[in-house]
């Protein structure tokens, strides 16, 4: 196999000779068109937006799923188990 000629271009999709005994372009402007399509229409990956921070004491709603016996206890004792909830497990996260 002889080594490839010092004017061959080794780039996909632009004219190349075959070493010199074929002077027919590999040449694909098909191939070369999307190419620079791509190149001039992909957006480049960006982060996802982070979340807006709540400013502290900021209370947020959320889903929660908990056993029925653990509500009946925060509920018996009236208005406010959802803070007495939140009391008992700021507790428990050691805040």
């Amino acid at each position: 196999m002889r080594p490839a000629p010092d004017f061959a271009i080794h780039d996909p999709g632009a004219i190349c000779y075959d070493g010199g005994m074929n002077r027919r372009p590999t040449y694909d402007p098909r191939t070369a068109a999307e190419k620079a399509f791509k190149a001039a229409t992909t957006k480049p990956v960006e982060a996802p937006p982070k979340a807006p921070l709540s400013p502290p004491g900021v209370k947020e709603m959320v889903s929660l799923r908990i056993d029925r016996d653990v509500l009946d206890f925060f509920q018996e004792d009236g208005p406010g188990w959802q803070d007495r909830i939140n009391a008992a497990l700021r507790k428990a996260a050691g805040k």
